[in-house]
């Protein structure tokens, strides 16, 4: 089916949400880049992840909306930024009211989104954002562009620097999986003793890399304190960059991870990705995608699981038998069956 034929010169993407949304974020920069190589491409991201396209190649600029601290003062400051900019497509992600505003006050000569955002009647395009039909997030992404894309990714994808590479390249003269313990939602974090007993298992000729931001460095030592078998564990959270930990990842011969940015993260290396999944469930479309990928679950059927499309602080019904359920040798099992 040939494609609409339009001038699309200066487009900007807006993804203002978490880290792992950015990341799926960048499969759909694969498909405008494929489609339309001469293209500007910029991107609006959130305060804090911007580092994650540091010298990204499809990329003209990186805006950034700092949305801690005076969130509606730098929106508009940003809303001047874009309507300056002249841009041809402004593509929105997300589907609320914020950005729903900027992308309709954007200028853009033609503005996309997702029929859910409250602003979307003001939007040139719109597109359903559908939980139930098993589609991944990076699909439903590539709907707002299957207009004039001529071929849609579905990869995404980070670009870690030589620099990046030779920063992790200490770590990388020996086998070794990486985990990834935490999470900002309890409910999506596999339970630290269950870590811990897992971590008891894993083969002896494998170092343990704990991977996590500064704030889990705490909990990662805890679990290195309580494992008995393998003293070969080494605490990374903190030290590495989101693109050190990528081209950290790549390497490894396992990542375990929660439903959370690491596993993001290992499918934009195409790493091998074992992925948690607790309250959620990888039906709702942002499971790993890497080749060599595992959804980890409970077998048991439970009647409040899932409990909900992001997660809690705790377990609604007290018993965290979603997490629980889990055993060690799923995970075990899972580095057996790599080769």
């Amino acid at each position: 089916m040939q494609k609409a034929q339009v001038n699309l010169n200066k487009i900007l993407v807006i993804q203002t949400a978490f880290i792992g949304d950015a990341i799926l974020a960048t499969a759909l920069l694969e498909s405008i880049h494929n489609s339309l190589p001469e293209a500007r491409i910029d991107l609006l991201v959130r305060k804090g992840n911007e580092s994650l396209f540091q010298q990204h190649p499809f990329l003209n600029q990186v805006l950034i909306w700092d949305k801690k601290q005076s969130k509606y003062k730098n929106l508009f400051a940003l809303l001047k930024t874009i309507r300056a900019s002249k841009y041809d497509l402004v593509i929105n992600l997300q589907r609320f009211g914020a950005t729903g505003l900027l992308t309709a006050l954007s200028g853009g000569g033609i503005t996309v989104g997702y029929n859910k955002n409250p602003f979307s009647f003001l939007f040139t395009k719109k597109v359903p954002h559908e939980l139930d039909k098993g589609l991944h997030e990076v699909d439903r992404n590539n709907q707002l562009v299957a207009w004039f894309a001529s071929t849609l990714k579905r990869q995404p994808k980070l670009y870690p620097t030589k620099e990046h590479y030779a920063r992790v390249e200490v770590y990388t003269q020996k086998s070794f999986i990486c985990a990834a313990p935490n999470s900002v939602w309890f409910t999506k974090q596999y339970p630290a003793h269950k870590w811990i007993d897992f971590l008891n298992q894993v083969p002896l000729e494998y170092t343990v890399y704990l991977l996590g931001a500064p704030g889990d460095a705490e909990s990662c030592s805890w679990i290195k304190s309580q494992v008995v078998t393998n003293l070969r564990i080494e605490i990374l959270a903190g030290k590495l960059s989101f693109l050190e930990s990528a081209a950290l990842m790549e390497k490894a011969a396992m990542n375990y991870v929660n439903d959370s940015a690491p596993m993001h993260i290992a499918s934009s290396m195409n790493a091998p990705v074992a992925a948690i999944f607790c309250s959620t469930v990888p039906a709702f479309g942002f499971g790993p995608l890497s080749d060599t990928s595992f959804n980890i679950e409970t077998t048991e059927k439970l009647g409040c699981r899932p409990c909900g499309l992001h997660g809690y602080k705790a377990c609604p019904e007290g018993h965290f038998k979603c997490a629980e359920g889990i055993g060690k040798e799923q995970l075990v099992d899972v580095l057996s069956n790599r080769f």
